[in-house]
């Protein structure tokens, strides 16, 4: 059984930083963790992957609009997977969830609210 917990969300003025994390427990090795989010009245989106590659080190994806303001890495050892968000914007705002690749299922966390400020 594949678990993950959630960390790190709250309340943050337009501007401000905050940083996500993750843990994943799991038994198998995780190959990709990623952070997706979900503004209110719309669909889920990938926000960051990062899929791990023992011959080239871990890969990272963004979405465009949180290019050069979000960073996520993970600790390997640990199975956690973190999300650096600075400069937020109020477009930001949205309920932000983990997920975890297990050989060919994936796994979710519940959640954590994102709240940017004018």
């Amino acid at each position: 059984q594949v678990q993950l917990v959630e960390s790190g969300g709250g309340l943050v003025q337009a501007g401000g930083s905050l940083k996500l994390s993750c843990d994943v427990l799991s038994i198998s090795p995780v190959r990709t963790m990623a952070w997706y989010r979900q503004p209110p009245g719309k669909q889920r989106a990938m926000v960051a992957s990062i899929t791990k590659d023992d011959r080239t080190g871990d890969r990272t994806s963004y979405l465009d609009s949180v290019k050069g303001r979000f960073t996520i890495s993970r600790d390997n050892a640990k199975n956690t997977v973190h999300l650096q968000m600075n400069n937020l914007e109020l477009e930001d705002t949205a309920v932000y969830y983990c997920s975890a690749d297990v050989w060919i299922q994936r796994y979710w966390g519940r959640g954590t609210q994102v709240t940017v400020s004018p």
